[in-house]
């Protein structure tokens, strides 16, 4: 008979001793919806397998009591407070101790996966001995531990390697992305792939019966892990992640490279203790810091809308870049979308994008025409009357948008809801003649939409509450982080994103070179240069931002954005704009070996952003420094590592950087003065 649980109380694991000899542990932790790895959990699991050790029964099968999938991850809270305490190292060794136990029990084990599982709940699976997993859509398997800063620490980088062969484990680990139960079949990481409702008695089969891996998958585990293996590919993985990730900004990677090749080769117990040691090393860093920080402020975007949002029909005007992909988008999350124009050239055009947008996220061909048949031409604009949002995406002019809300809103439902995708212009001077404020609001996406995690709700004190929860809703259904914002020039993003933007123009005028300026945003950890931007923005969408924000701000515009650039010379979209553009790549022109950057170029550049983000907290345009911090970093890419521009702030020293806006103020001019809001303490309180 299987081990007796006798004695033995549990608030997270359920035990279930089988007639045929196979013991099922099921993890239901305690009060929370996910499964998450907290301490309480390990300890509990390592009692369990102390007792199963004592009597060992046919096997063991673990799998999930929550519907929504198997286990998230290690739980990031108790992580955090771990960091606070110094007591990381504790927690890691822990952790490993219990699944190196589980690993070593003489029965068979099994992981039986359904819905997510990620980080320790790959790390536990890779300490079974086999992984059943159903072929739900929502089953996917990662490893992403290097988006928090880190790397698995729990045994997952001492294991996978070994399992399926170090190119395919590092790159899982490197990249930090998750795969499906068929590709993870594919690779080794899973034995089995079974339907859903057949998960567990596959697993207890697999526990009574086991499997043999093919040869091929086990040669490869060895070879790929020798000294000689780790020597010659480990300079080429380095090689691979420098193109995306620089060492300064974001070690993990290269540490996890590091540490495999030196120690890849040795006994378990050597593989995990140097696997400890570098974990331990990295979550110290201010970069894994920031990244578990900006988790949270993720979470917390993501609770702000509910499921209430009463949205089926989305009505888009405006079928240019921004109105079509926001259509093609909302078909894409499930809605029913009507797209108008002037002209159906435009409409084609944008349908003919969406179809390439469809093609790529569509992975079932048999699923492709039902999506494809949610977006529906609407040149006549008879969408209106059935839509329940309504999403204006027309030319930056007031008066033409105007004039549109006069059309359109006396043939709108009484409940439905009237938005802009402005990127500059206050709401208080579109909401003129608007029959209903309480139902208008600003729904501002960012290029490209598909790409862009990020949207703005943007409030007007005539707004109802409702509405924005309704919004909030819908940016979560349609998988969007959502930032309510105020409604003045710029809101939050544009307004610290053109300071950034104009500074860049302003010393290409000068004649720095644009290849130069790039660069020396890209080492602060920006993802792409602002004169890249600029181009992939749009020269004309640039200049139209300008013309709202530039007299808010009191900032001189260069002649690059003064007026609306001539045709065909937009940017990326003409294939034309300050760089050449082919392929859809900037085509940089080549830069004087010997040519030297001005050494303030960095200052110059990143000054401008956070000056203007101290002023947008002070303004209130956000609720907090932590919304701040989420909206830049998601809405313009701000280089995460470093937390936001207030946690830059405080970091860095708020009285040491307005000096430096003191001394670029005396060299270039009062566009450098410092603004409103350096004194307030929010900068100068904890650094995370």
């Amino acid at each position: 008979m299987a081990a007796s649980f006798d004695g033995l109380r549990f608030s997270h694991w359920r035990t279930e001793s089988r007639e045929d000899g196979i013991v099922v542990l099921s993890l239901d932790r305690q009060g929370a919806p996910v499964n998450a790895l907290s301490q309480d959990v390990l300890i509990e699991l390592g009692d369990l397998i102390e007792r199963i050790a004592i009597d060992p029964p046919k096997g063991v099968v673990i799998r999930s009591l929550k519907p929504a999938g198997f286990i998230a991850g290690a739980d990031l809270k108790e992580f955090q407070e771990f960091d606070r305490k110094g007591t990381v190292n504790d927690a890691i060794r822990r952790g490993q101790a219990v699944f190196q136990k589980l690993a070593e029990l003489p029965c068979p084990t099994v992981s039986a996966i359904h819905g997510h599982c990620m980080g320790g709940g790959t790390e536990i699976s890779l300490a079974c001995r086999y992984r059943v997993a159903s072929s739900d859509a929502s089953t996917r398997i990662g490893l992403p531990e290097v988006m928090l800063g880190i790397f698995p620490g729990w045994g997952g980088s001492a294991r996978l390697p070994r399992l399926v062969g170090a190119p395919a484990a590092m790159d899982l680990m490197l990249t930090g992305r998750t795969v499906s139960a068929p590709a993870a079949r594919a690779m080794g990481l899973i034995d089995k792939v079974v339907e859903p409702a057949l998960l567990l008695d596959a697993a207890v089969a697999m526990a009574q019966k086991g499997t043999v891996r093919p040869f091929k998958q086990r040669f490869l585990g060895w070879i790929s892990n020798t000294w000689l293996a780790r020597q010659i590919l480990a300079p080429q993985m380095a090689k691979q992640v420098a193109r995306k990730a620089r060492k300064e900004h974001y070690p993990a990677p290269y540490a996890l490279i590091d540490t495999w090749k030196r120690s890849g080769g040795g006994s378990i117990q050597a593989r995990l203790d140097a696997e400890r040691r570098s974990v331990v090393k990295l979550a110290s860093t201010p970069t894994a810091r920031n990244l578990v920080r900006i988790f949270f402020l993720q979470e917390r975007l993501k609770s702000q809308g509910g499921k209430d949002h009463g949205i089926k029909h989305v009505h888009v005007v405006g079928a240019g870049v921004m109105g079509g992909d926001i259509a093609a988008w909302s078909a894409y999350k499930g809605f029913e979308v009507t797209l108008q124009d002037r002209e159906q050239r435009f409409i084609d055009t944008a349908l003919t994008r969406a179809t390439d947008l469809f093609n790529k996220r569509v992975k079932d061909d048999a699923k492709r025409p039902a999506v494809a048949a949610r977006l529906k031409s609407d040149l006549a604009g008879t969408g209106v009357a059935d839509a329940d949002l309504v999403i204006e995406a027309i030319i930056e002019n007031p008066e033409a948008k105007r004039d549109l809300y006069q059309s359109i809103e006396p043939r709108l439902k009484a409940d439905a809801l009237l938005t802009t995708n402005t990127s500059s212009i206050p709401l208080t001077e579109l909401r003129e003649h608007i029959q209903r404020p309480a139902q208008f609001a600003g729904l501002h996406y960012f290029n490209p939409v598909a790409q862009m995690p990020l949207v703005e709700i943007i409030r007007h004190d005539g707004m109802a509450p409702e509405t924005e929860k309704r919004l909030a809703a819908f940016c979560k259904a349609i998988d969007k982080l959502a930032v309510p914002v105020a409604g003045t020039p710029g809101f939050l993003v544009n307004r610290v994103l053109f300071p950034y933007m104009l500074e860049a123009v302003t010393a290409y005028s000068e004649g720095v070179p644009g290849p130069a300026i790039d660069k020396a945003a890209v080492k602060f950890g920006m993802p792409m240069g602002p004169i890249e931007l600029i181009d992939t923005v749009g020269l004309d969408v640039a200049s139209g931002v300008g013309k709202e924000l530039a007299p808010f701000l009191g900032l001189p515009i260069p002649a690059a954005l003064s007026a609306p650039p001539e045709p065909g010379k937009r940017g990326k979209k003409d294939g034309q704009g300050l760089y050449k553009w082919e392929n859809g790549k900037a085509v940089k022109p080549e830069v004087a070996k010997d040519y030297q950057a001005p050494s303030d170029l960095e200052d110059r550049l990143v000054l401008p952003l956070l000056n203007e983000a101290v002023a947008c907290l002070h303004d209130g345009v956000v609720s907090d420094s932590d919304l701040l911090d989420a909206g830049v970093i998601f809405g313009t890419g701000f280089a995460p590592f470093r937390g936001g521009p207030i946690e830059y702030i405080k970091a860095t020293g708020a009285d040491a950087l307005v000096e430096k806006l003191k001394v670029l103020q005396g060299r270039y001019g009062d566009r450098f003065a410092p603004r409103p809001g350096w004194d307030s303490p929010v900068l100068r309180g904890p650094v995370v």
